[in-house]
């Protein structure tokens, strides 16, 4: 006979990769723990109907046949599994917010135990419209709720309690040897590292007149852009853009990096620049990366972002769509290099202690717990 499993059940709908972005990779990540995995039954269903970044938020027959699909999937495993509790990462607005309303409701009707994750933001956008409105007061009904962040309480305030809420920031694995972090040397001319895909919402367009502000004051300098093209902004707008500002040579689109090759580039660089107004930011993973690396890092305050980087220690927070602010920031920085080496290193510090994925590891699986047994955090 097998050993008896009274670890608690739990079912993740969840999103996974393809395509890669913040909330996929968390989900891969607690889809791979093997501390979460240890604790509970765990039992996984990929949310995610998009199969690249262009698709997400289109709508078409074929992927509303595929979520027809998906919804008898989950009834057939919670039937199958009976689990203690449910765990979905919905989207917070949009189209998208309308089917994971489907899929939360249906769960509650079966009688399962729900929280749901957000690794987005939106609510309070639509919490005026009537229709929206009442859905939300519906979807957030007897539900707990997991937040990345305390700033981004107020996005849900109108319809969960403070005592229904838990907070547990992302973390990252660890990628890069103690080595290779104090061998970092600093560049005769300064070097710029902005990652994320090319969107104007991520500040890409913001950059590039902030870098035509600093190149018109005389600086030197190269700007790498890192990340996926996109609709917005591919290779071929990118480089008119460049010439526009007259940035050729200084302003530099890469490509997509992984693995060693984003290490690489990340410890060629002095300075992280992430000037997001994106709609949906909580987090922002690419600055734990840059704070693993021991870069100073300038980006704004958008969603949870500021209480991972706090102006002045480990970076400097920039005015949202102002090129001016942002030249002004990534000025102090690459004319200051000890300043640069400060702010790295207390980066580097508070990764360390708070957000590699075995922090995350450890804070997710004690949500979990709180939330089977009705504890509070």
């Amino acid at each position: 006979m097998g050993a008896i499993n009274n670890r608690p059940k739990v079912l993740f709908i969840l999103h996974l990769p393809p395509p890669v972005h913040g909330a996929a990779m968390m989900g891969k990540y607690i889809h791979d723990s093997k501390l979460v995995n240890g604790k509970f039954d765990c039992h996984y269903i990929n949310l995610s109907t998009a199969k690249d970044l262009a698709d997400i938020g289109k709508v078409g027959m074929k992927k509303l046949i595929n979520f027809i699909g998906l919804l008898r999937k989950i009834r057939k495993e919670v039937r199958k599994l009976r689990p203690q509790l449910v765990y979905v990462t919905p989207n917070a607005c949009g189209g998208a917010f309308y089917k994971d309303f489907i899929v939360v409701e249906m769960l509650k009707r079966m009688g399962c135990k729900v929280v749901v994750h957000y690794h987005n933001k939106g609510v309070a956008t639509r919490q005026n419209c009537k229709f929206d409105d009442c859905l939300y007061r519906k979807f957030f009904k007897g539900i707990k709720v997991i937040l990345l962040s305390e700033k981004l309480y107020d996005d849900v305030k109108k319809y969960v309690k403070r005592e229904d809420v838990f907070f547990c920031p992302n973390g990252i694995p660890e990628n890069i040897s103690a080595n290779s972090k104090e061998e970092r040397t600093i560049n005769a001319v300064p070097r710029i590292l902005f990652l994320s895909n090319l969107l104007e919402s991520k500040g890409v367009i913001v950059l590039l007149d902030a870098l035509k502000i600093l190149k018109d004051k005389g600086y030197s300098f190269i700007c790498n852009f890192v990340g996926g093209e996109t609709s917005e902004i591919d290779s071929a707008r990118f480089k008119a853009e460049v010439e526009k500002r007259y940035l050729n040579n200084m302003a530099l689109y890469i490509g997509r990096k992984y693995g060693v090759d984003k290490d690489a580039v990340f410890e060629q660089s002095d300075v992280f620049v992430f000037p997001t107004f994106y709609h949906n930011e909580t987090f922002g993973l690419v600055n734990l990366e840059a704070m693993e690396h021991k870069l100073p890092i300038v980006t704004t305050d958008e969603g949870g972002i500021t209480d991972v980087v706090k102006n002045g220690k480990n970076g400097l927070i920039s005015e949202k769509k102002n090129p001016i602010s942002l030249a002004k920031c990534i000025e102090v920085l690459i004319t200051d290099k000890d300043l640069c080496e400060k702010m790295g290193e207390e980066g580097y510090r508070m990764f360390k202690r708070d957000y590699t994925l075995s922090a995350f590891e450890k804070h997710f699986a004690d949500c979990v717990n709180k939330c089977l047994t009705g504890g509070e955090m």
